[in-house]
């Protein structure tokens, strides 16, 4: 019991560093929560969420290893992850700013597009299987109970939701809006920018 409860606290502990620090999946939440499209930022996180849960259930069980080890399948998964986050840059780049909030948020399909892109561009980053298959063949001991496991799984859910909701909070203030109702347009380009950088760093590591 006390060991499994350790090794809960490490492994969430370790997610919850790795999850603050800045990627695409940052990148994709704040542009969508600064440019006042709540509904579809919220999206995201559910898709973030779900796919992080399901490339954690997949490293837990095993399974993530038989992506890793067929060459091809990899390089496939990285390269069009790759294309997806240019993809989401040059269209950061090519996007209304002008359109007023109100107008973005009352898109009722804007929740589902939302699930969808934030779970495509977790599935789409091999580099969150090696995360998960590195963190739990150092920090998940086989022996680890099977309750211990599902509140790791649990618990890493629900840290997805709470950094990337508090994420949303905190760049649909006031201060933030007014920043991006009057620089938008290049609040919009530097974002987009960072995507098509990680983008093309994931083509460029394949090709």
């Amino acid at each position: 019991m006390e060991a499994d409860l350790i090794t809960v606290i490490t492994v969430l502990g370790l997610y919850a560093a790795v999850l603050v620090s800045p990627g695409p999946n940052f990148a994709l939440i704040s542009r969508l929560a600064v440019s006042g499209a709540r509904s579809t930022a919220t999206g995201a996180i559910f898709g973030l969420a779900c796919a992080a849960t399901l490339y954690a259930t997949l490293s837990m069980t095993g399974l993530a290893l038989i992506l890793t080890r067929v060459g091809w399948l990899a390089g496939f998964v990285q390269i069009a992850g790759g294309c997806y986050l240019l993809y989401l840059g040059v269209m950061a780049w090519r996007s209304d700013q002008g359109k007023a909030p109100q107008q973005r948020q009352a898109d009722p399909g804007s929740f589902r597009r939302g699930l969808r892109m934030g779970a495509l561009v977790n599935l789409s980053n091999p580099k969150g299987i090696a995360f998960f298959i590195g963190l739990y063949a150092v920090a998940v001991p086989p022996e680890t109970t099977v309750w211990a496991k599902a509140v790791i799984l649990t618990g890493g859910f629900v840290l997805e939701i709470i950094w990337y909701g508090f994420v949303i909070l905190l760049l649909s203030t006031r201060p933030a809006r007014a920043a991006y109702d009057r620089f938008g347009r290049w609040i919009e380009r530097g974002i987009g920018t960072l995507l098509a950088a990680f983008g093309l760093r994931l083509i460029s590591e394949k090709l």
